[in-house]
């Protein structure tokens, strides 16, 4: 009895202690977070003593400890001594891949963009595809990494997804598997072509370690074939190294100027990032075009531009993601990623989307200046034209061919060019936004009638006469 007595207390020591040292915030509520804690204990030592199979404390704890992390953000995690010892020692740059950009929304593991040329882009994952297994491996439950891992392997290995997408009507639906041969990926990060009336298009796959040299090359040959104006595209680009941003960024704004500031709860969490020498392009006419898929370095970059009127945005929301995350080392050779601060433009606006709380929904992302709806499967269609444009290095560029329409593009040269001015496309975009309100007002106006109408119905086809009750009471 007293030995488990002392373990008891043990277990609560410790506990106490993981709690101090990691959240030091939460001795302001000491007593009810030990009364919260003595809980935990009591459950813990009632598992142990009478689950029906025997556990592991250990593995219990750090169950808890996994628990306690996941519940504050997608992006904090508990890295046990293997991974946060993988995470130290990860230098590998290229590897055997399927070519996908993913993160974690609503709990599943979304596809965030295929990058083109590559095994995934080829094979039909589109943006917006959810990964549920990988080779029947459940990914639900798993941390972003761990599913990441699950789809690298060696070069010329296979390997099996399970994905659903969205149909028609917004649900999801699990479509036939996908086989795959894993592939070095080397993407192409830029590209770019001279549209009509001098309108210089730039492409941007991501933000890697050479992005900005290849911006700077592909602006230099714009600019020697008569470039009068610009159109930034980053959709489907989710993001990269915030180096990256702030570099491009430079590119196009004055001295002095806001890039993006972070701001935690602590003071030493406010950075600010700002530009310090003159651009290179101060004046060129610009606009920038995103969509639910651009995330990270391409929100810090647009909504830059944006704040500070040097661009405007054209297309959809983004997908709002920027955090800085934390990585401590904690005893026994663990870890642990937390998220310290969030990014905002020079503004004040928050970038961060919170996907949990449905009652932030209008917070986060960067809002366009000119809202441009396109239906998904269009806009699928639009961004496969890719596949023949960023090739893999190493093999023969394709020829160039662009078919489908592609209304955000369209609407954002109209401006440059002056066909239709900035200040009516965006009364234009505020009329069509209420337009669509309204309907979806009264489409679920109309959802709750019929459901209204149904529920009436059935309850006036109930017996009078207590029929139900005399069988319930007779089954009893």
């Amino acid at each position: 009895m007293k030995s488990k007595k002392l373990n008891r207390y043990a277990v609560f020591a410790a506990i106490v202690f993981f709690v101090g040292t990691l959240f030091p915030y939460a001795y302001a509520a000491a007593d009810n977070s030990l009364k919260q804690l003595r809980t935990f204990v009591d459950v813990l030592e009632f598992v142990k003593e009478n689950y029906v199979e025997t556990t592991d404390t250990d593995q219990l704890i750090t169950g808890a400890i996994k628990g306690v992390v996941n519940e504050l953000d997608d992006f904090s995690q508990y890295l046990d001594p293997k991974d946060y010892k993988e995470l130290k020692n990860d230098t590998r740059g290229d590897f055997g891949g399927l070519g996908m950009r993913l993160q974690m929304m609503d709990g599943f593991v979304t596809v965030m963009t295929p990058m083109p040329g590559t095994p995934a882009f080829k094979g039909g994952i589109m943006p917006g595809d959810r990964i549920l297994f990988v080779d029947d491996k459940d990914l639900s439950g798993m941390q972003l990494d761990e599913s990441v891992e699950l789809m690298r392997g060696a070069v010329g290995s296979k390997v099996k997804l399970t994905v659903s997408r969205k149909d028609e009507k917004g649900n999801y639906v699990t479509l036939p598997d996908f086989h795959f041969k894993r592939e070095r990926i080397v993407p192409e990060v830029v590209y770019y072509r001279m549209l009509p009336d001098a309108v210089g298009y730039l492409y941007m796959v991501d933000f890697s370690g050479h992005s900005t040299e290849e911006v700077k090359k592909a602006l230099a040959s714009l600019q020697k074939q008569g470039m009068k104006s610009l159109v930034l595209d980053l959709r489907f680009n989710p993001g990269g190294l915030l180096t990256g941003a702030v570099d491009i960024a430079k590119l196009f704004l004055q001295p002095n100027e806001m890039i993006v500031y972070t701001q935690g709860r602590k003071k030493e969490y406010y950075q600010e990032f700002k530009t310090s020498a003159k651009p290179d392009y101060p004046d060129v006419p610009m606009a920038v075009l995103v969509n639910q898929g651009s995330a990270s370095a391409s929100e810090i970059v647009s909504g830059a531009l944006q704040d500070n009127k040097r661009a405007f945005v054209v297309g959809q929301r983004t997908f709002g993601k920027a955090s800085v995350q934390q990585v401590l080392p904690l005893s026994g050779g663990a870890g642990l990623r937390l998220t310290i601060a969030k990014y905002y433009t020079p503004s004040g606006r928050l970038i961060q989307r919170d996907y949990r709380d449905k009652s932030k929904a209008e917070e986060g992302g960067i809002f366009p200046d000119v809202e441009v709806i396109v239906p998904a499967e269009n806009e699928a269609k639009v961004f496969m034209q890719y596949n023949n444009i960023v090739h893999t290095p190493g093999k023969e560029t394709p020829k160039m061919e662009f078919t489908e329409k592609d209304p955000v593009l369209e609407k954002a040269v109209e401006i440059l060019t002056g066909k239709i001015s900035l200040e009516q496309a965006k009364e234009d975009s505020k009329k069509e936004a209420q337009k669509r309100k309204a309907e979806q007002a009264d489409k679920k106006e109309q959802t709750n009638q019929k459901e209204t109408g149904t529920a009436a119905s059935k309850e006036s086809q109930k017996p009078e006469n207590g029929t139900n009750d005399s069988v319930s009471k007779t089954e009893k």
